[in-house]
């Protein structure tokens, strides 16, 4: 039997959706779901673990009750064993700790969790590189390597585990970013540690690269070009990045770096919006609209990373012909032929994104690039 061990921070991306880049601590939380934020992660974490129901004999599942595995584990049908239980209602740090060191204790083959950076830190610290483990991703925030890049990505790796192919275990950064700078607009991002995770090319996400001053040089052209794309009486939603935030700046626009922003007509009408507002902008306009977002530089997630606000609801309703992808060539050369990346928590939305798609990557410059990645034949 393959002893999979699962660990699941049920309020990991919550503030996503709403705009409060974060979920960590109780305020935001609570913030989150007065703002109607839904709990995700155990849903992404059923899709993993779905992936592998072909193989569900051969695996035994070990977790912390209720909440924080045995549920989700349970309800897709997997063998379980109850190693512990949450001493907080609901879990926090210290419930994510414990059950971490019982699992290693417990000499588990692989831990799986569903969580965002700061659990992949609360790991790091209990376990380092004593005991492998894989990320199923959940956060808003996700700067480190040990994530899959979507649930399924990482079923498809543990499944490489269960069938004995060759997989290399090395150890990948954690890093996370400083949640109330990031609500400020300033990303003050570090590394925390080291993991170890089964390292797999193609389905396994990237450390977040951070731009340079040549990458800023290509930004503004991108943004002089899409500056002479814009048009009239078109209501765009910008997506958070640097590449965006430098496209309002040329617009002489003080838009916001993380968030969403509103364009009407060369104007600001709305700054850092939900998902909530977004769909009340939605209803009240008739005319066009469209999506600008940036890719994720070193990931290549074009959503689903950092911007949650824009919903599976909100990208159906404005339609995969109306988004228009921004990137500076050496952000899209230093994904090395790898796929641009969408991961809505929407399995069916991801998947038709799948294809070529064009991006704009210099003035008077255009390429096609292509979306997704294969999974046992299937695009995701």
């Amino acid at each position: 039997m393959f002893r999979l061990g699962l660990i699941i921070n049920p309020y990991a991306g919550l503030g996503g959706s709403v705009g409060l880049k974060g979920s960590d601590g109780e305020a935001i939380r609570t913030e989150a779901l007065a703002r109607g934020a839904e709990i995700r992660a155990p849903q992404r974490m059923a899709r993993a673990l779905q992936f592998l129901l072909p193989f569900r004999d051969q695996i035994q599942v070990f977790c912390f009750a209720g909440d924080m595995g045995e549920n989700c584990a349970r309800d897709a049908g997997f063998h379980t064993s109850i190693i512990g239980v949450a001493h907080h209602q609901p879990s926090e740090a210290a419930d994510t700790c414990a059950a971490a060191t019982a699992l290693m204790n417990e000499s588990v083959d692989l831990i799986l969790f569903a969580g965002g950076d700061g659990t992949a830190r609360l790991i790091a610290d209990v376990i380092g590189t004593r005991q492998p483990v894989l990320g199923v991703p959940s956060g808003v925030k996700m700067h480190s390597g040990v994530y899959a890049i979507s649930p399924e990505a990482a079923g498809e790796i543990v499944k490489q585990l269960l069938t004995g192919q060759l997989v290399n275990i090395a150890e990948r950064d954690v890093k996370d970013i400083d949640e109330d700078a990031f609500r400020n607009g300033q990303v003050r991002a570090r590394f925390y540690g080291t993991l170890l995770v089964p390292e797999d090319s193609q389905f396994l996400q990237q450390v977040k690269n951070a731009g340079t001053e040549r990458d800023e040089l290509a930004q503004l052209d991108v943004a002089q070009e899409m500056i002479e794309q814009l048009q009239q009486d078109t209501l765009y939603l910008v997506g958070p990045g640097s590449t965006t935030h430098l496209f309002l700046a040329e617009l002489g626009l003080d838009g916001s770096l993380l968030g969403v922003d509103i364009l009407l007509n060369n104007e600001l009408i709305a700054v850092d919006v939900s998902a909530p507002q977004i769909i009340s902008h939605l209803e009240k306009f008739l005319g066009s609209v469209k999506i600008i977002v940036t890719a994720i530089g070193g990931q290549g997630h074009i959503f689903g990373r950092g911007n949650q606000q824009f919903t599976p609801d909100i990208l159906k309703r404005v339609g995969k012909e109306n988004i228009i992808i921004i990137a500076a060539r050496g952000k899209i050369l230093a994904l090395n032929g790898r796929p641009l990346l969408v991961d809505t928590n929407d399995l069916q939305l991801d998947q038709s994104f799948s294809g070529y798609t064009r991006v704009i990557t210099g003035y008077n410059e255009t390429i096609m690039y292509p979306v997704g990645y294969t999974i046992t034949g299937k695009q995701s």
